[in-house]
């Protein structure tokens, strides 16, 4: 939802991904943005109306990205994609740094202004491990950002790491930065960021979606 720079440039950035994209915005002019070589759906209205986004094919979506310049709106929006159309893969931008803990409770991650970037919406709502955060010169180290398995809530942080074979540099928790240790338990809601080999990283992701091993 929203056909700004940034709805524009995160829609043509999936579509080179091979991804199929519906872009929704409110004034039909908006979606000159997106260019002649777009392919996707593009629909006017509100992407917090039910309607709309039935329209723009909610239903066979992976993921929802808000996008527009209203906070509220995006909220909204979110919302909705998440609680009423089951969308585990939600992001909304929001102007607003305050307000992020209250919407990361309601499971929606937010992307604040003052570090805003297509990029980084792309990587939340990109399979996880299909987009790493960054690679080191010689293609050997990766940085990954995780949202948590359900599998994995309630186990240490330690037993993560062993048996991914990663390293969890740090977490985002409740919008807070938060090192870990050794007595760490991984909590809902956490966002874990991974260092792994580039040669480990289809095993670590392979362990990190089938959940830990009882010891």
């Amino acid at each position: 939802m929203g056909c700004g720079r940034v709805g524009s440039t995160l829609a043509r950035s999936l579509e080179d991904r091979n991804h199929t994209v519906s872009v929704i915005d409110s004034e039909p002019d908006s979606f000159r943005r997106l260019g002649p070589s777009f392919n996707g759906d593009k629909v006017t209205g509100y992407g917090f109306d039910q309607a709309v986004l039935e329209k723009a094919g909610i239903r066979r979506a992976d993921a929802f990205a808000a996008v527009s310049s209203g906070d509220n709106s995006n909220i909204i929006a979110a919302r909705v994609a998440r609680e009423t159309f089951g969308i585990q893969q939600v992001v909304a931008r929001i102007y607003d740094p305050g307000r992020a803990e209250v919407y990361q409770r309601l499971g929606i991650t937010t992307v604040a202004t003052v570090k805003w970037t297509s990029d980084q919406v792309l990587r939340r709502i990109l399979p996880a491990g299909a987009e790493p955060t960054f690679r080191d010169p010689s293609g050997t180290i990766r940085l990954d950002q995780v949202p948590v398995p359900p599998a994995w809530i309630g186990h240490r942080t330690v037993h993560f790491q062993e048996q991914t074979q990663s390293r969890i540099a740090w977490i985002d928790r409740l919008g807070e930065g938060t090192l870990p240790k050794r007595e760490s338990v991984i909590q809902e809601g956490d966002v874990l960021h991974l260092v792994i080999r580039e040669e480990n990283a289809a095993e670590a992701y392979r362990v990190l979606n089938r959940g830990p091993e009882e010891d």
